[in-house]
């Protein structure tokens, strides 16, 4: 385009153009000019678009570094966290290893039985006359047995049928 308006202006100052010819010449010109002008517009829009798109790009990239070191460092926690449970686990089914060595065969298989239908819990304790395992309140025929019952006799909830542990603040 600047070639041309370069031409075009070289054409008018020769000064052998004819009057209708210098008009046409003249017209081009300016339309040449306002072409120009409106292509140097879209340029600097362009351009002004692209330095926003690239402080964007900075910012989302500097967002993104932040956003992975925190997904690292959870992923970090997370590993740990699940390594000691791992551990805990491992030392809890030790130490009901050796507990269950002195519980007889009998309620062992009744506790693991109740444990697979209740949703892993087989005993519940009983605290202030309610089973701690279906919440609910046991009436009072319930708790004059419980409290005839001896104390190593295996007693169950009449609603869950969980085992029932009896402690010193069960409100018999």
């Amino acid at each position: 385009m600047r070639q041309r308006a370069t031409r075009d202006q070289q054409r008018l100052d020769s000064g052998a153009l004819g009057a209708k010819d210098l008009e046409n010449v003249q017209r081009e010109l300016a339309s040449l000019a306002k072409r120009q002008s409106d292509l140097e517009d879209v340029v600097l829009d362009v351009m002004e678009r692209r330095e926003t798109a690239q402080a964007r790009a900075a910012e989302l990239a500097e967002r993104v570094a932040t956003v992975s070191a925190a997904v690292q460092a959870a992923e970090a926690r997370k590993t740990e966290a699940l390594a000691g449970i791992d551990a805990e686990g491992f030392e809890v089914a030790q130490q009901r290893e050796r507990l269950a060595a002195d519980v007889p065969e009998d309620l062992i298989k009744l506790y693991d039985k109740l444990r697979a239908q209740q949703g892993g819990v087989g005993a519940a304790r009983l605290y202030q006359k309610r089973c701690e395992g279906c919440r609910l309140e046991l009436n009072i025929t319930e708790l004059n047995e419980l409290r005839a019952a001896p104390a190593n006799q295996v007693v169950r909830c009449e609603n869950c049928r969980r085992i029932l542990v009896r402690t010193a603040d069960s409100g018999l």
